[in-house]
């Protein structure tokens, strides 16, 4: 999907008599990144550099993927709260599974704390899934990492839509969701959310990006006016085996801020 293709989406489904209102706008910028425990394709683990490139985009919101919480293999270190420590973000986290005398799992870093957290098991047949829901005071956001199963992820839709559909906010999700734009799932997907990130931006694998794997998407059920603004891939080629994808959004409604 090419992004003139999606701000004709998204300015046709949301912006609507609001786009020629004379208000103040502001930004909201999104970001998803698998960051594989901070371990980069040189098969060095550095969580400064994940941070800084963190700190670079300074998203308000970002969903993380592959996060161990004091495992053997992160040698007793909870990844999540060692990125709080170095991004002076708020930290939430779902473990998935079990690993090595501690958690696997995702979590999701912001600059304002939730109001409400929400955690949903979702299919998995190689390895149990979760869902991890942050609600915030104007806007939901969710952090998925779905099955490499083709069954499990088409499984996850009627979960995803059964947890958003009483939220009377913007629903946004994002995160690793290993299949690509042509799938069965994204397609179907689609019925009830627009893909915000331009999918001919490739996320994986970083150091020669051959795919687009992670995503940020919006409900289209959406009850306040907003445009897509911009969207892009981080060059990052080495910190991890994954890209960040960023989405910056502006919304023009006063009482958005209030």
């Amino acid at each position: 999907m090419k992004i003139n293709h999606l701000l004709f989406a998204i300015g046709y489904l949301l912006i609507g008599s609001c786009w020629s209102c004379q208000q103040t706008t502001k930004e909201i910028r999104f970001m998803t990144y698998n960051i594989r425990n901070c371990r980069g394709m040189d098969d060095s683990t550095n969580y400064s550099r994940i941070a800084q490139i963190i700190r670079n985009e300074n998203p308000d919101v970002i969903a993380l993927q592959e996060l161990d919480s004091v495992t053997k293999r992160s040698k007793k270190i909870d990844v999540l709260n060692e990125l709080v420590r170095q991004t002076g973000l708020s930290g939430i986290y779902s473990a998935a599974i079990d690993y090595e005398g501690g958690k696997y799992g995702i979590g999701i870093l912001s600059k304002e704390k939730p109001q409400k957290i929400y955690r949903k098991t979702l299919p998995g047949s190689e390895e149990k899934r979760t869902m991890l829901i942050a609600e915030f005071k104007h806007y939901v956001f969710i952090n998925m990492h779905l099955s490499l199963t083709e069954q499990d992820r088409d499984a996850s839709l009627p979960i995803i839509q059964q947890e958003t559909k009483h939220f009377n906010k913007p629903v946004f999700i994002a995160g690793d969701w290993n299949t690509t734009p042509d799938s069965r799932f994204i397609d179907n997907l689609q019925n009830n959310f627009i893909l915000l990130n331009d999918t001919s931006l490739h996320t994986f694998p970083a150091n020669k990006p051959q795919q687009t794997i992670d995503y940020i998407a919006l409900k289209k059920a959406n009850p306040t006016p907003m445009t897509l603004h911009n969207t892009y891939v981080t060059n990052a080629p080495v910190e991890s085996d994954h890209r960040p994808v960023i989405v910056v959004i502006k919304t023009n409604v006063p009482s958005f801020y209030q």
